[in-house]
């Protein structure tokens, strides 16, 4: 009888190091997350207010350019007048357009703000599923490796800086800690 109270005892410390293992191991991965969601390709958008940003800078967007009702502009001015479906030729010079599939800003009931966050909050933000459009980890996956909105930031056009990270690395980071239980950095 002993024996099993000590097989059990080893197997129940062994699954709770693992456990701890796999939670700093998604919590260090946030880590590389946080960096590609804080870079100016993806929070231009992800904005508290409703005018987008715009260049590495994360200046206003020229022409009191506003979210709308549905995050792809305002009335009269939607956000594909300007932002076609692609990058237009690198012929056409720096400052032209950006264009991406579904152009758009998140809407307004779930803005999903990424810009000026602790790397708590936006742990807690992006996980939360009534801001986020109701995507759980599988979703949000699913979204930053497949999204071409999304993989826009990868390839932003003449004169924009990509994301710092690989897309790759970026989902790898994600997954690690999507598997990990998503765990938010204390």
């Amino acid at each position: 009888m002993r024996l099993i109270h000590f097989v059990l005892a080893g197997a129940f410390m062994a699954a709770n190091a693992q456990a701890v293992n796999d939670q700093a191991a998604g919590v260090a991965a946030f880590a590389t997350v946080q960096k590609v969601l804080q870079h100016p390709r993806c929070q231009n958008c992800h904005i508290p207010d409703n005018a987008p940003l715009q260049f590495d800078a994360g200046t206003p967007h020229t022409m009191n350019v506003q979210r709308g009702a549905d995050g792809k502009g305002a009335a009269g001015l939607p956000c594909a007048a300007c932002h076609g479906a692609q990058n237009l030729p690198a012929s056409y010079g720096e400052h032209v357009p950006p264009g991406a599939p579904n152009w758009h800003l998140p809407p307004p009931e779930r803005k999903m703000v990424f810009i000026h966050l602790s790397t708590k909050d936006l742990c807690t933000r992006l996980k939360d599923q009534q801001g986020n459009g109701g995507k759980d980890l599988a979703a949000l996956t699913e979204h930053v490796d497949k999204d071409q909105l999304v993989l826009w930031g990868w390839s932003p056009g003449i004169g924009r800086a990509p994301v710092s990270v690989p897309h790759a690395e970026f989902v790898a980071a994600f997954k690690t800690w999507a598997d990990a239980g998503a765990p938010c950095p204390g």
